[in-house]
């Protein structure tokens, strides 16, 4: 019991079935069950669209839907999380699979896998708490447009459909009664879960809009593209398979780049729909264990053939929208998943696409912001741009580009922004003497202004700067002082600091004896060297 108590409270997290407030009862398992239903069902289609994204056998992204989610539910850092098969890799894996072969694809999601455990151990997804609020907006609305167009495929006549990413160029339009058809069955389904939650909670709303909508399409022998359409996802148990590539340099240096832009794209994607996953549940947290979850399945799932996953923004709405709260949803949908391969391969296929689609419209309508585009007006003008900025890059690019972009920019305005805040209250001492206090934090981007404040030629012969109301953050605004005290000492004036932190003091090697000491010293860590320990247990 002690070691099961302490694998529980593992210091990457909790690996309870039922964290927190969710109590399994009757009630709760079939709601878990249910909702892992309507997970897989949707899983389908996608596992198998984004495997001819890749270029690989539709199978290979099944087995990856169901090891990774398997795996990720049993170990992941938020229950109630799908993670599988992904379109953001798959257009990363396409041109891998294309010059080398679907087995440097596995060796690839290998050592993808080992960099996600490797950032785990590190815990560097608490890095993910430097993302922005508005990126996060940002990416929510892309992430919903792009789910948006990649159902637009579903549109067109089975067999012409090209593969572009979205979903939206080449093929064949549907046109005529099959169109009409297929929005018809699309508006029943998203009716159906839009009226479901109304009438009664026993079974979720998606799964009722799919088993309604196909006893209709089935019943009446409509003809509509369904899901055996896209491919036959009939197959066996995934078998341990070593990647067959040469065990030399030249292998790990082909599948090294793929691998670092996957695995970093597969986090970034991970763990932003864990925060948002999170907000929806009411929990936070879990960062590092999703992480080592995440390495942990694609690091087997190169082993058993599958192409790599991480988590899936669409496919965890549906389950959160379900009812799905617990461990026990991901790993049901990945169980369901395996039974479709093995066994209900014949039913499934029956399933119309316009169910799925409609299942995945409603999806876009719940995941979008639809509240951010009330406050762009009423947020700062850099904060509204940035929310725009990560939507189009998003859908335009990918997700991992659009993060880092929004990060950036959000960086560089914070940075813009604090340097124009600094400036300098002026006092003049009745003993002739010049007092600057200076406002706003000092470091490389406010050194400029910092300059520009002081008139060094026509000030008395006395200065005072105090920096009782700044904080000098790096190594430049060090800098900047030591400067400063330079100027009015080459021009025979007499300059003293004020208020500096201790480790100030020490770093100071110019004008360190121009500091003058005293109790009411501020105490904090200068960037350029958190080796300096401030106050008594300092020494200093």
């Amino acid at each position: 019991m002690a070691l099961i108590s302490n694998l529980i409270h593992t210091r990457f997290g909790d690996f309870r079935v039922s964290p927190g407030d969710t109590e399994l009862d009757g009630r709760q398992w079939k709601t878990e069950i249910l909702s892992g239903l309507t997970v897989a069902l949707a899983l389908v289609p996608e596992a198998v669209a984004f495997a001819f994204v890749a270029g690989v056998n539709p199978l290979v992204g099944l087995y990856a839907a169901f090891i990774v989610g398997l795996i990720t539910a049993i170990m992941g850092g938020r229950p109630g999380m799908i993670s599988g098969a992904t379109g953001a890799l798959a257009v990363v894996m396409v041109a891998l699979v294309a010059q080398h072969g679907v087995e440097y694809l596995f060796a690839t999601v290998v050592l993808m896998g080992l960099f996600q455990i490797f950032a785990g151990v590190m815990q560097w997804g608490k890095f993910m708490r430097l993302v922005p609020h508005p990126v996060m907006l940002g990416f929510v609305n892309g992430l919903a447009i792009v789910i948006f167009l990649a159902q637009m495929s579903q549109f067109k006549v089975p067999g012409t459909m090209v593969d572009t990413g979205h979903g939206v160029s080449g093929g064949v339009w549907l046109s005529g009664p099959p169109l009409m058809i297929m929005l018809a069955l699309v508006a029943a389904t998203m009716a159906i879960i839009w009226v479901m939650p109304r009438l009664t909670r026993a079974i979720p709303a998606p799964l009722a809009g799919i088993g309604i909508v196909a006893a209709v399409v089935i019943g009446f022998g409509l003809d509509v593209p369904r899901v055996g359409d896209l491919a036959s996802i009939k197959g066996g148990f995934p078998s341990f398979h070593i990647p067959m590539v040469p065990l030399n340099w030249e292998t790990f240096e082909i599948i090294l780049p793929y691998a670092v832009i996957l695995a970093a794209i597969g986090l970034i994607e991970s763990l932003l729909t864990l925060n948002l996953v999170g907000d929806m549940t009411g929990r936070r947290g879990g960062a590092s264990q999703e992480c080592i979850a995440q390495g942990v399945a694609n690091t087997v799932t190169g082993f058993f053939g599958g192409m790599g996953g991480c988590a899936m923004i669409g496919q965890s709405m549906i389950n959160v929208k379900s009812g799905g709260r617990t461990r026990v949803a991901g790993i049901t949908a990945a169980l369901f998943l395996l039974a479709f391969i093995l066994v209900g391969s014949s039913v499934i296929e029956l399933i119309p696409l316009a169910a799925l689609v409609g299942v995945m419209f409603m999806v876009v309508i719940g995941t979008f912001a639809w509240n951010s585009l009330m406050i762009l007006r009423k947020v700062p003008l850099m904060d509204a741009f940035v929310i725009v900025l990560v939507t189009v890059v998003t859908v335009m690019e990918d997700l991992a580009v659009a993060v880092v972009v929004g990060v950036i920019v959000s960086a560089l305005a914070y940075a813009w922004n604090n340097a124009r805040r600094i400036h300098a209250q002026i006092e003049n001492a009745s003993d002739g003497s010049k007092i600057y206090k200076v406002q706003g934090p000092l470091f490389f981007g406010s050194t400029d202004g910092f300059m520009e404040m002081f008139d060094v030629e026509t000030d008395p012969l006395s200065v005072t700067v105090d920096f009782a109301g700044s904080r000098v953050v790096d190594q430049s605004a060090l800098q900047a002082i030591e400067t400063l005290a330079g100027k009015y000492e080459e021009l025979g004036k007499r300059i003293q600091l004020r208020h500096l932190s201790r480790d100030c003091h020490a770093l100071l090697s110019k004008a360190g004896h121009l500091v003058i000491d005293s109790d009411d010293d501020p105490d904090y860590a200068v960037a350029a060297n958190y080796g300096v320990r401030t106050g008594i247990l300092g020494g200093h």
